[in-house]
């Protein structure tokens, strides 16, 4: 098994409007068609930061986790979970569309 860490920097001035599409909208879906193992949002703290500076975005305020059995997995799944009718209305819902996610990026790990 495999997990994929899904981390976006999301638009700030839009985040309170994202944290109500995702919770009232997304994440139901989300984990109604895929192994979502939580989905978590930045608070009010600031992040610890140690060693290289972070760039002008700074840290992640999205992230989620997704379990796979595996890559070809993951690959077929998603696209057609992301290819759905109601996905795109759900996704259309969304503050700024793709425009909000000032960054994304998806890590794959294995459990040691």
């Amino acid at each position: 098994m495999i997990h994929e860490i899904r981390n976006y920097y999301y638009e700030p001035k839009l985040f309170a409007q994202y944290r109500d599409w995702a919770k009232n909208d997304a994440i139901a879906y989300l984990r109604q068609h895929l192994n979502v193992v939580g989905f978590w949002l930045n608070n009010d703290s600031p992040s610890e930061v140690r060693g290289v500076e972070l760039d002008q975005l700074g840290s992640a305020n999205v992230t989620w986790i997704i379990g796979w059995n595996d890559m070809a997995q993951r690959s077929d799944t998603l696209a057609r979970v992301f290819a759905t009718p109601e996905w795109n209305a759900i996704f259309a819902k969304s503050p700024a569309g793709l425009a909000g996610y000032l960054r994304m990026e998806s890590k794959f790990t294995e459990a040691l």
